[in-house]
């Protein structure tokens, strides 16, 4: 019998969040000045996406971007500017969020404002940002 209650408490504990309601949850980390990984987190947010919008499926996608990969958002740095208005346009579903700590820092130590794409939405802290979305339920990845 415990045996049974232990087996149905493990499926319960494992399936319930596949049946959760909602849309599907990805929260996306950049953190480093890499055009490289910057593209790999674009492109991991537009399969992510595509594929459940062919299934018929919801999906919320937030991009995360602190310390060095601040740069991905920066108006006056970004190497993938282009596409970053592409999402703009193309996935509303996907959001960008800047690390206020990280803007602040970079203010500072280049004694200037620093500008941001602007579709970019600030955050008082890239890392704090993150353990909330996955205090939430959130799937995070770093690419």
């Amino acid at each position: 019998m415990r045996t049974a209650l232990a087996c149905l408490a493990a499926l319960l504990l494992f399936a319930l969040p596949a049946l959760a309601d909602g849309p599907h949850r990805l929260a996306l980390q950049i953190s480093d000045n890499d055009p490289d990984k910057m593209n790999a987190v674009l492109n991991v947010a537009a399969n992510v996406s595509k594929h459940y919008s062919d299934k018929g499926e919801e999906v919320e996608i937030q991009i995360v971007a602190f310390n060095a990969g601040l740069h991905m958002l920066r108006a006056d740095t970004s190497p993938v500017q282009p596409r970053l208005a592409s999402f703009k346009s193309g996935m509303p579903n996907v959001s960008f969020k800047a690390c206020q700590n990280t803007i602040d820092a970079m203010a500072k130590r280049e004694n200037k404002s620093i500008p941001m794409v602007e579709n970019a939405d600030h955050v008082p802290a890239g890392v704090v940002t993150l353990i909330e979305l996955n205090e939430q339920g959130w799937t995070i990845v770093r690419p």
